[in-house]
């Protein structure tokens, strides 16, 4: 039994990080990330503010069709951004989406039809029905209320805007776990802690946990360093029957050639792949950017022969230079997501490898009212 308890709480402690990681790392890469949330009334009563949903990427979603619930970068529903509605129709220019509250589409607005290339993620549904974790959201705002103030008290307190926002509170969770330990190992090494901690390596957090922590906090900055800075730029074109010195209103028929910058702001080289919608073609399609460098790549934009507006969309998917290029090269043409997962296998397992050669196995013991506190060690040796 005593095992069987072990292996719940420890199941429970790895749900709980992996909610709170994939929550973060959305608001880091501005995209959902296994969970999402609605943040206001237009898909009532599907989903109420503040529920959240199951974010499946829409690489691995299957084809859209008619009924699902997409989460798309919207252009002019509540001034751009990511809007979570349903597919209504799809037209040879886009889909036509619609809040199950709203009573006309949004196409019936503003917003333009919306291309394959908008849509980041498809709410998880069964038998239909998209499965809702209420007030999701509400918890999530509320923790990142309490948190945005701690980490602001601790910035003004050192004078530092770098330990701001999603990157701001990974340094902090960083510091503090690193911190933690060398404490505990610096002023717990007396020997008669060490009996203790023989007669009691069951009690504690177990360090495999700890380790699992900062593996987990190591694979959610990779992530962010590759996914954030790509993504899917969008270019509108306007295919006219003049020329022009802009370079997006091209007389129709004709084309016209742009440089696209591939920054890398980064220490570790990345590897650039390019994709493109019809009407666009890049050249090169791979790029090695060294680092803290910059890459260039030629973007030629062809308008159809009908005049009018058009939207192109250029798709960018950076990978971390950790592997040969031939190794993310295999890997990327079977699935842009997948090289990112085998990077981020790779330097999560190396952490916790490395973590746990070093620290051991065992259990970080939690102390008890008679044993003497951490500072209390501290202001004695000081002493």
């Amino acid at each position: 039994m005593p095992s069987a308890h072990r292996a719940l709480t420890l199941g429970l402690e790895l749900l709980l990080a992996l909610v709170v990681i994939s929550l973060l790392a959305g608001q880091v890469l501005g995209q959902p990330v296994l969970l999402s949330y609605v943040e206001t009334g237009s898909m009532e009563p599907t989903m109420r503010p503040g529920d959240g949903f199951v974010a499946v990427p829409l690489a691995v979603a299957g084809p859209i069709e008619e009924g699902d619930v997409v989460t798309f970068r919207a252009e002019e529903i509540q001034g751009g951004g990511l809007t979570t509605h349903r597919i209504v129709d799809e037209t040879e220019r886009g889909y036509v989406t619609r809040g199950d509250a709203n009573p006309f589409t949004d196409q019936d607005g503003d917003e333009p039809p919306v291309k394959e290339a908008q849509i980041v993620a498809k709410a998880l549904q069964v038998g239909g029905t998209v499965v809702v974790i209420p007030n999701l959201g509400t918890a999530v705002v509320a923790i990142q209320d309490v948190i945005s103030g701690v980490q602001r008290w601790i910035a003004a307190t050192l004078g530092t805007r770098s330990l701001l926002g999603p990157q701001g509170l990974t340094y902090l969770l960083l510091t503090a776990s690193v911190l933690a330990y060398v404490l505990d190992l610096a002023l717990g090494d007396d020997r008669s802690d060490r009996r203790e901690r023989s007669r009691s390596r069951d009690h504690g957090v177990s360090t495999r946990l700890v380790m699992i922590g900062l593996a987990l906090l190591v694979v959610s900055t990779a992530t962010a360093a590759m996914v954030a800075p790509a993504g899917t730029q969008q270019f509108g074109v306007v295919s006219a029957e003049f020329d022009s010195e802009d370079p997006t209103v091209i007389r129709q028929g004709g084309s016209s050639t742009i440089a696209y910058g591939v920054p890398n702001t980064g220490l570790v080289p990345v590897h650039a792949y390019f994709e493109s919608s019809d009407g666009v073609t890049v050249d090169p399609k791979y790029v090695h950017v060294g680092s803290r460098s910059e890459a260039t790549v030629d973007l030629t934009l062809t308008a159809p022969p009908e005049t009018g507006y058009y939207r192109y969309f250029v798709t960018e998917h950076r990978y971390l230079a950790v592997l040969p290029k031939p190794v993310i090269n295999a890997l990327y043409h079977v699935h842009p997501w997948l090289p990112i997962v085998v990077i981020d296998a790779l330097l999560g397992g190396t952490m916790y490898l490395i973590g746990m050669a070093l620290v051991g196995t065992g259990r970080v013991r939690s102390r008890s009212r008679d044993a003497p506190s951490t500072l209390r060690r501290l202001m004695n040796r000081l002493g």
